[in-house]
């Protein structure tokens, strides 16, 4: 089974290279296509001579789409199994217990989007905003408790949507919350990627007096220019996201950000560019992710005529990672001499607070929280 993502170009080739690999590999096997890509290009994958079966992101994950291939995936089924993503109203709420690693479990509250950035294909692979009712996942996160697990983290596709669509439309911080009081015996509750325009009034409250939420945020900000931000109908200006993370800080000190910035953006001039590279200190940023502008059929900004030469693509997404190394480097030396609680990943290898990989020489165990001393940095981690 390939589970594909849509979210790049390269990302499809990718998978379609993997396809092409695990065919050379085992010529007898049932290979099987779904996720974000085969959702958005379903005719890409069926027209591959590799490829059995291509299933929809809401088709796997629905039991009768697999028990029609048994015996063993060899009965005979329809190739192409994929709906009308934007028909699909609820998500897989059963689905989201006891995701994760022995340390983290990862909660899915929220799936699809409801906004059309120009540059993104994923609602259309995802369908729109979908939210988890908190009851089933209050329930869901007591159960994760009670096997172990010491940190949870919310996740969805648009995470601050959640509730917009559950009666009373509550928002984010309403769940997060709700959580903190319903689970006390959780010791670690972290968010994923939200999109900062978007936080409401109890999420920064949670963020101000919540020691259990982790300070750690990652950003959609995708740019650091207003004309760019536009064009990418993002709902965000340049100041609004330095006012966010300039207000997170106020309230919790230690807050970490990370973020997500596109280079290359169709139009995207250098002065544009320098903006966007401005950002990174502006807001304070410490860990990047960068990626350089794909086009994307099917969205706006493909159909947009001053494309950004690749080249130049590339160098500014090397300036942006240059700038996001420096970043953490700055964060790694201020750590050095403090004492973090840090959630051990594996024997030698756990994280901070703020998501900071931490090195131990000495094994120590796997799942615990332990209290330490950070001793110094070893590239990019740091040593305890």
């Amino acid at each position: 089974m390939v589970n594909t993502c849509a979210v790049t170009a390269e990302a499809v080739r990718k998978s379609r290279q993997q396809i092409r690999r695990l065919r050379r590999e085992t010529p007898e096997a049932r290979i099987v296509v779904t996720g974000c890509a085969a959702q958005t290009e379903p005719a890409t994958f069926a027209a591959m001579t590799e490829v059995d079966t291509v299933i929809g992101n809401t088709e796997k994950m629905q039991p009768e789409t697999w028990t029609n291939m048994a015996p063993n995936f060899i009965g005979e089924t329809e190739k192409v199994q994929v709906d009308d993503i934007m028909s699909v109203t609820e998500t897989a709420g059963h689905l989201i217990d006891g995701f994760g690693t022995r340390s983290r479990a990862y909660v899915q509250v929220q799936n699809g989007c409801d906004h059309r950035c120009t540059f993104c294909i994923i609602p259309y692979g995802r369908g729109n905003s979908r939210s988890v009712p908190a009851g089933v996942v209050v329930d869901q996160i007591k159960r994760l408790v009670d096997k172990g697990y010491n940190e949870v983290v919310l996740t969805g596709v648009d995470l601050t949507s959640w509730g917009a669509d559950l009666p009373a439309t509550p928002k984010l911080g309403d769940l997060v919350m709700r959580i903190l009081r319903l689970v006390p015996d959780l010791p670690r509750l972290r968010i994923s990627s939200i999109d900062s325009i978007e936080v409401d009034e109890n999420l920064m409250q949670a963020i101000a007096t919540e020691k259990r939420l982790m300070p750690h945020l990652h950003l959609s900000l995708q740019h650091g220019d207003d004309m760019i931000l536009k064009r990418m109908a993002r709902r965000h200006l340049r100041d609004d996201a330095i006012a966010f993370c300039e207000d997170a800080r106020k309230l919790r000190p230690e807050m970490t950000f990370g973020a997500d910035i596109i280079a290359g953006f169709p139009t995207e001039s250098d002065a544009h560019f320098e903006n966007s590279l401005k950002l990174v200190s502006d807001c304070d940023l410490t860990w990047l992710h960068v990626f350089p502008y794909s086009k994307r059929i099917g969205t706006p900004a493909a159909k947009i005529p001053s494309q950004v030469n690749g080249k130049l693509i590339k160098e500014r997404a090397a300036k942006l990672r240059a700038a996001g190394d420096k970043q953490v480097a700055r964060h790694l030396t201020a750590q050095i001499g403090k004492t973090h609680h840090i959630l051990m990943e594996n024997p030698h290898m756990g994280r901070t607070e703020q998501f900071t990989e931490v090195t131990f020489a000495e094994p120590q165990t796997e799942g615990e929280i332990l209290r330490a001393r950070i001793l110094g940095t070893q590239g990019t981690q740091l040593t305890a």
